[in-house]
């Protein structure tokens, strides 16, 4: 057995050093695996495996939700957000920081993606919170906290690929991402009110005087948030309605979407083909991925490779804490050179029997493996919602860095606690699916 994973590490981190796509080096490494230490007949096989593979009813649902990203990242959702949250953000100690948080909240429920979801927010937000004399610290730090909450709060691409390798119901697992999602929100934004109560200079003294606003204007300035809302309805409403499936109600949010941004007049001829090509692109190399990591986990388990590691660690009799102690440290180093899909693509086959044998269910481990994501979206080198927001500021890696700590600690308290109370994760889950 030895030989066999020293293999599956060399011929990984071979094909990887060499420069290989993140899904070419999994494809790899498992044919090589079954060429070396099986006789199973890979030629016929393979072609078995893609069809079976890509054909999974719950994955369509992930180009559909990539294509709606694309779609709205080209509407007018930003501008939208902004000004129907800002009177009511107004009243709170922190200010419009606040739509930083209840932004992201509410576009994570639409887009899925972490990184469209720092983006779409961040382009509106922190020009209008740094012009109006906000801090940069405060303001750039919850926003790149606050972007991960795209992968958490569903829909959520994520999910669908966890979901699909680990053969676990999309449904669950989005049902599953609520509560854990509304309170990490409500954890960044009570951070946002202690530390602006301890730097009072973060705030502007003249924002104050939006707790004066009155409450007509107030509620005059919820029309804008209509769009948002009409497709959170077509995407949650018709799922949790019982009118469609998670597939369905994709289908549904690009329709919306599509029509949201026919509506705003975003969407022209060449924008169309943007949203196109840039949805295939992105189908494409997630597609790769997914297949490749989809056949190194039925190589390896062929081999045994997952059972003897999961023999070898519970022998060292490590308790369910610790072992999730572990893997955060594990997953906070991967998330250094890693983006969040090649993580749980190349984990994922040897990590999950450890956790169900510790105790713990795969919806569970699902929402922990979105959390470090998250955190991999915010750990330098390799952090996407950090790329985003450089391209929005200019600012410097290790500056963002510096400014998103606070949140990164956040994290990783919150996934502490989740290990310590598992049941928040299954409440909802074991409430509305049985």
């Amino acid at each position: 057995m030895g030989v066999i994973v020293s293999s599956l590490f060399g011929l990984l981190f071979g094909t990887l050093a060499a420069g290989a796509w993140i899904g070419i080096a999994l494809l790899s490494t498992a044919i090589g695996l079954a060429l070396l230490f099986t006789g199973l007949p890979v030629d016929r096989l393979f072609p078995q495996y893609v069809y079976n593979i890509l054909t999974t009813p719950d994955l369509v649902a992930l180009p559909l939700f990539i294509l709606m990203g694309e779609f709205l990242f080209r509407t007018k959702l930003s501008e939208a957000l902004f000004s129907g949250l800002a009177p009511w953000a107004g009243l709170l100690p922190g200010r419009l920081l606040h739509v930083n948080i209840v932004g992201c909240s509410i576009f994570a429920a639409i887009s899925g993606s972490s990184a469209a979801t720092t983006q779409v927010v961040g382009r509106m937000t922190l020009k209008e919170l740094l012009s109006r004399g906000y801090s940069p610290d405060i303001a750039i730090g919850s926003l790149a906290g606050a972007g991960t909450l795209g992968f958490l709060i569903p829909p959520s691409t994520v999910m669908i690929m966890y979901g699909v390798l680990a053969n676990e119901s999309v449904l669950r697992l989005f049902t599953a991402g609520f509560l854990p999602g509304l309170m990490l929100a409500s954890v960044f934004g009570i951070f946002i009110m202690i530390r602006t109560r301890m730097r009072p200079d973060f705030v502007p003294e003249a924002e104050r005087a939006m707790r004066h606003m009155p409450l007509r204007d107030r509620f005059a300035a919820l029309k804008d948030l209509a769009p948002a809302l009409f497709l959170i309805v077509c995407v949650l409403g018709s799922m949790y309605g019982g009118l469609a499936t998670p597939s369905e109600a994709a289908a549904l949010g690009v329709l919306g979407a599509f029509l949201v941004s026919l509506s705003q007049g975003a969407l022209g001829l060449k924008e169309l083909r943007d949203v196109l090509l840039g949805a295939v692109q992105t189908c494409s190399v997630m597609g790769i991925i997914i297949l490749g990591a989809s056949v190194l986990g039925n190589i390896t388990s062929t081999l045994g490779i997952p059972a003897a590691v999961a023999g070898a660690v519970i022998s060292w009799d490590l308790s369910p804490f610790v072992l999730i102690l572990a893997l955060i440290v594990l997953y906070l180093i991967l998330g250094t050179a890693l983006e969040g899909f090649s993580m749980i693509a190349t984990t994922l086959p040897v990590v999950l029997p450890l956790v169900e044998a510790a105790g713990f269910d795969k919806v569970w481990f699902g929402i922990f493996m979105v959390l470090v994501v998250e955190m991999a979206q915010i750990t330098p080198p390799v952090a996407f919602n950090f790329a985003v927001i450089q391209n929005i500021t200019g600012r410097s890696t290790g500056y963002i860095a510096r400014v998103t700590f606070p949140f990164l600690m956040i994290m990783i308290a919150f996934v502490i606690m989740l290990a310590l109370f598992p049941g928040i994760v299954n409440f909802l889950p074991d409430l509305l699916l049985g």
